[in-house]
């Protein structure tokens, strides 16, 4: 299955779900519905996220797994910190809170 585009290939900007569906029993919801911040991540950022929490948040691990330093680790953990905080921030804002 295709991953879910979580950018407006037009304009950069976050895209919404507009219909959402079951394939089990053809269920549909129409309506605005946002991604959520972690889906708004690159794949290489997910990628991380999940290995961090399958390594218990071990950067040493981490630096194992991707075959890379410790400073390595902790700077690309840093920039997904920030990463976070701003889409988090962001839809925050969109969303009025």
């Amino acid at each position: 299955m295709p991953r879910l585009v979580s950018q407006c290939p037009s304009c950069g900007g976050p895209l919404q779900a507009l219909r959402l569906g079951c394939p089990h029993c053809d269920l549909a919801l129409e309506g605005q519905f946002d991604l959520g911040v972690l889906s708004r991540l690159t794949p290489a950022e997910q990628e991380f996220l999940l290995e961090f929490v399958k390594s218990s948040g071990s950067l040493k691990e981490m630096a194992r797994r991707f075959q890379v330093s410790y400073p390595t680790v902790r700077n690309r953990l840093d920039e997904l910190i920030a990463q976070l905080a701003s889409l988090q921030a962001e839809s925050e804002k969109r969303n009025g809170h």
